[in-house]
């Protein structure tokens, strides 16, 4: 079968160093953990949950791990696999920035896990804007697919509508961002306000706006058929 997203070192590279990284550290944590390890925090960055040392040492490897798997092989079970070829390099920045993105997580949990004061509430919330950000810098690159960008019922009917969607959505994810990182400058109801912004306009808006293109779209090709 024919690899639908064309692996090759130049785009695998990154990640599969990442990811040997990460597994060889696990070995390091597991040794030196406490026997529990703050794993969650709250609104506010204080520790709320902890984990045992080898869920801790493991989980977020194993995590990397299947995402970075999924992003290999879904392609392959994708009925619109052909057009994956017109946005293969933004699939793979794609893949490369989140398996960037737990890199970070799972170091910056691990040093507070050994002792070292990592200020999770101030540097997770900027990791998320900036990963939204890039999301939104890329997004309008992407091509009809069933894996990634905004699928919705409207934007898998219609290549249109999914391009007018992915552009808007662009600018909605970057904002989204925006915000995600500017929590960090806020006291609690801030933050709150600040975040259910950002999921309100990636979750609600975003599919709206598709609903609200493609009902755009409808009556203009119904127009041009009168």
């Amino acid at each position: 079968m024919k690899n639908p997203i064309k692996l090759s070192f130049k785009s695998e590279w990154f990640s599969v160093l990442l990811l040997l990284i990460i597994f060889i550290s696990s070995f390091y944590f597991y040794l030196h953990f406490p026997d529990q390890v703050p794993s969650h925090w709250n609104i506010r960055g204080e520790v709320d949950g902890y984990s045992s040392r080898l869920g801790a040492s493991i989980l977020i490897p194993l995590m990397t791990l299947g995402m970075y798997l999924m992003f290999l092989f879904l392609p392959y079970l994708d009925p619109k696999k052909e057009q994956y070829a017109k946005f293969t390099p933004t699939y793979h920045f794609f893949k490369n920035a989140i398996v960037a993105f737990f890199f970070i997580l799972y170091f910056l949990t691990g040093l507070n896990g050994l002792g070292y004061k990592m200020d999770i509430g101030f540097y997770v919330p900027i990791m998320i804007g900036i990963l939204f950000i890039a999301i939104g810098f890329m997004m309008k690159r992407l091509k009809t697919n069933w894996f990634m960008g905004i699928r919705t019922p409207w934007t898998m009917s219609s290549e249109v509508v999914w391009e007018k969607t992915s552009r808007f959505g662009s600018y909605l994810f970057t904002l989204s961002g925006i915000l995600m990182a500017a929590t960090v400058l806020f006291k609690d109801k801030g933050k709150i306000i600040l975040f259910v912004l950002a999921i309100f306009l990636t979750a609600l808006v975003i599919p709206a706006a598709s609903y609200f293109f493609y009902y755009q779209e409808t009556k203009k090709v119904q127009k041009n058929e009168k």
